[in-house]
């Protein structure tokens, strides 16, 4: 009997805890619920910066209004806040608990997107908008739209791909034609550089070459030979025999002698002959 009382009390506790606790909810909802109200007020009146506070305070006391959220994402949307407003419109969609809500979440999250140029993602944002509401035809024009500006991005990005992989392509042939004008250069250099080398050794070898070309060495060499060749050829006299160059030598010396024999007689001849010294008349 004792257990089945205390059972009993224990039921009616819980109960009235439970009681208690919803009755606390119920009246936070109700304040979130006139704060965001309060909100819209001052956005009705494009007072922006206080709308926000209201909003910002709807959400602190039940984070799970999807609506607080989204007023407030509208608000931040109105002031050119996009990057906050995608922010709390997110935030939206993952409390939202109603299609309707989803559907509105969704649905600004796409425009959002559109603002910030991002059209694919745009694109599937307002696909989920459509998965919760399909027949809101804003809701399809806008993805309509979305999805050519996402076809077209796609375009340019490839075209913006394909002239740079072209400009890769020209600089890598630009590099590839500057190192063959180098190698050409350093090639024509090499070449001028054998050509003075080559007139030098011309020159120099001018230099030791006669008037009529032939190599002064050799010239020399060869009169040498040919002197050597000319020795070599003279008659060698015999033994108990003269030279020619000896003969030579006492034909001139009995030359000699027989001359000044002859002197002499005429020298006696002269002696014996009279000289007049007066002219006839």
């Amino acid at each position: 009997m004792r257990h089945i009382i205390f059972y009993i009390l224990l039921i009616s506790t819980f109960f009235g805890f439970s009681q208690e606790e919803n009755k606390k909810a119920v009246k936070t909802l109700e304040q979130a619920k006139d704060l965001v109200y309060e909100g819209n007020e001052l956005a009705l009146n494009e007072d922006y910066i206080n709308a926000e506070m209201e909003y910002r305070k709807a959400i602190s006391k039940e984070p799970s209004l999807a609506v607080g959220n989204y007023n407030l994402a509208n608000a931040y949307y109105e002031k050119g806040s996009f990057d906050e407003a995608l922010y709390r419109l997110q935030q939206a969609a993952k409390t939202a608990v109603s299609k309707e809500e989803k559907h509105k979440a969704y649905h600004n999250i796409g425009n959002v997107l559109m603002q910030n140029k991002k059209c694919k993602e745009a694109t599937e944002a307002f696909k989920n908008a459509l998965r919760n509401n399909p027949a809101d035809e804003e809701t399809r024009y806008n993805y309509a739209l979305a999805k050519q500006c996402a076809e077209e991005q796609q375009e340019q990005q490839d075209q913006q791909d394909e002239n740079k992989d072209q400009n890769d392509q020209n600089d890598e042939n630009k590099d590839q034609d500057d190192k063959q004008e180098d190698q050409k250069e350093n090639e024509d250099e090499n070449k001028e550089d054998q050509k003075d080398q080559g007139d030098q050794d011309q020159k120099e070898g001018d230099d030791q070459k006669d008037e009529k070309g032939d190599p002064k060495d050799e010239q020399e060499k060869d009169g040498n030979q040919e002197n050597q060749d000319k020795e070599q050829q003279k008659p060698q006299p015999k033994p108990g025999q003269l030279s020619p160059q000896q003969i030579k030598n006492l034909l001139e010396a009995m030359n000699n002698q027989e001359e000044k024999v002859q002197e002499k007689i005429n020298a006696e001849k002269t002696k014996g002959v009279k000289v007049r010294s007066e002219k006839d008349w």
